[in-house]
C-alpha cells in the first residue's frame, strides 16, 4: 500500500502545527493505521535573527497553520486526520483532498531524492543513449546535485566536452 500513499496539506489552527502532528501519529498507531498513515511533517527552517547586535539561531515554521501527511487516502484515514483536534481540514476543493504532485514535493524539500553515483572524475564511461551512443569518453566533472555529468569524447581526433544526463552513461568495467 506505501506506493499508494500521496503527500497531503492539512490546515490547522495557526499555533497547533506540532500538537496536530503528535495527535495524528499517535491516534494513527493507537487504530493500528501506521500502514495507511506513514510521516507527518511540519516543515522548519533554520534563520539567523539579528537584534541589538545579537545573533541568534532559531527554527520556524515554513508554512505556519499547514501540516504535511503522507497517507494511503482512505474513508477512515481521511476521517482520523480530519477529526484531530485543530486540523480544520484538507487543503484542497470542497471535501476532496488534494494530493501535492512529485514537483511540489522536490521543491518543499520534504522528500530527499538521494542519487547515487558509481563513478568519479577520471574514470572511463561508456555513453549509452543519444546522438554519441557507443562513444567512450572520460568522466570530467559532476554537477553538484548530481544529476548531470560532462564526458570529454573525443571526436574527429580532437577532444570534447559534452553534457549528459546520468541515466545517458554507464560505468566500463
Amino acid at each position: 500500500m506505501a506506493e499508494e500513499a500521496k503527500w497531503y496539506v492539512v490546515h490547522t489552527y495557526s499555533g497547533y502545527e506540532n500538537a496536530v502532528a503528535d495527535t495524528i501519529i499517535k491516534s494513527a498507531e493507537n487504530r493500528k493505521m501506521r500502514d495507511l498513515i506513514l510521516e507527518v511533517n511540519v516543515p522548519m527552517e533554520t534563520v539567523t535573527e539579528i537584534s541589538d547586535s545579537q545573533t541568534k539561531t532559531v527554527e520556524r515554521k515554513v508554512f505556519p497553520g499547514y501540516v504535511l501527511v503522507k497517507m494511503v487516502m482512505t474513508d477512515e484515514s481521511w476521517h482520523l486526520v480530519r477529526n484531530v483536534r485543530g486540523a480544520t481540514g484538507f487543503v484542497g476543493s470542497g471535501n476532496k483532498a488534494v494530493p501535492l504532485s512529485d514537483e511540489e514535493i522536490l521543491a518543499l524539500g520534504v522528500e530527499k531524492h538521494e542519487v547515487v553515483v558509481d563513478f568519479d572524475v577520471g574514470d572511463s564511461v561508456k555513453i549509452t543513449d543519444g546522438p554519441l551512443e557507443g562513444f567512450i569518453g572520460t568522466v570530467d566533472e559532476i554537477s553538484a546535485d548530481k544529476t548531470h555529468v560532462r564526458v570529454i569524447v573525443s571526436m574527429f581526433g580532437r577532444e570534447t566536452p559534452v553534457d549528459l544526463e546520468l541515466d545517458q552513461i554507464e560505468q566500463m568495467k
